[in-house]
């Protein structure tokens, strides 16, 4: 019998920077007394099928204050470009050996792990199937929840192939807006949630993050996507606190810079 080619190791990278122009330093903010990355990495650490997580800074020394956070949670940490993002997660995913990536941003307290096992469950049924699966291509659930999976392959070739800032900044583009070169799979949920935003990025966000924690932190410290939805039913006050802008702002932001 012939054997398929492992997705393993199985790497969760996750970008992180004190340097956010629109939040800065928010990548430590306290939400109920931890620093916001080492909720996500506890989160991210809750899926059982990543092999490894790894934090991805940069040279910075603002950013000294992350690798502390890191190495005190036991967690590898990687420093490269401040600039080329793509740089820096090729770099960190060759040092550490990721055949599978999973992409996560540092501004992002509600990452799911029942959502990430979800999808990395079916990335492995279906591998070699897809160089890219993620649940932004036709966004269905809130921003912040962003899910990407893709091979080391995939992300070789767009750090070598990649000139757009924006490609580069951004990391993942070159690859989903080429669908005639990679092979994509977009994982989406029957009830379209897109418009909820639940990422920081302004002092409005954290607010919300902060209230959401002090609620259903205490009582459930792996709380999901389903118990925020239910918390907004019985206080949709709480649906007014993020801010609201466009959907992969910054994204949009570079991509209108270049057009410029």
């Amino acid at each position: 019998m012939k054997l398929l080619p492992s997705p393993h190791p199985i790497v969760a990278i996750i970008q992180a920077r004190m340097g956010s122009t629109r939040l800065p330093r928010k990548t430590l903010a306290p939400i109920v007394g931890r620093p916001l990355l080492a909720h996500i990495l506890e989160r991210v650490q809750a899926a059982d099928l990543i092999d490894q997580v790894v934090i991805a800074t940069t040279h910075h020394p603002d950013d000294d204050a992350i690798e502390a956070l890191g190495q005190e949670m036991g967690v590898t940490v990687y420093r490269g470009s401040v600039d080329d993002v793509l740089d820096r997660f090729y770099q960190c995913a060759r040092q550490v050996g990721a055949h599978t990536i999973v992409r996560i941003t540092a501004d992002d307290p509600f990452k799911d792990p029942q959502l990430i096992q979800a999808m990395l469950s079916y990335w492995v049924e279906t591998y070699p199937s897809y160089d890219y699966l993620s649940n932004t291509l036709e966004p269905t659930y809130p921003e912040g929840l962003d899910i990407e999976i893709f091979t080391f392959q995939a992300l070789a070739q767009a750090w070598k192939e990649a000139t757009l800032p924006s490609d580069r900044e951004h990391v993942t583009p070159y690859i989903w807006r080429h669908p005639q070169r990679f092979r994509l799979f977009s994982w989406t949920q029957e009830r379209d949630l897109s418009r909820l935003r639940w990422t920081v990025d302004y002092p409005e966000d954290l607010a919300f993050a902060r209230a959401v924690y002090e609620r259903l932190y205490p009582q459930k410290r792996l709380f999901l996507m389903a118990d925020i939805l239910a918390l907004l039913e019985t206080e949709p006050h709480l649906k007014d606190l993020p801010r609201q802008v466009p959907r992969n702002e910054g994204y949009q932001r570079s991509r209108a810079q270049e057009a410029s």
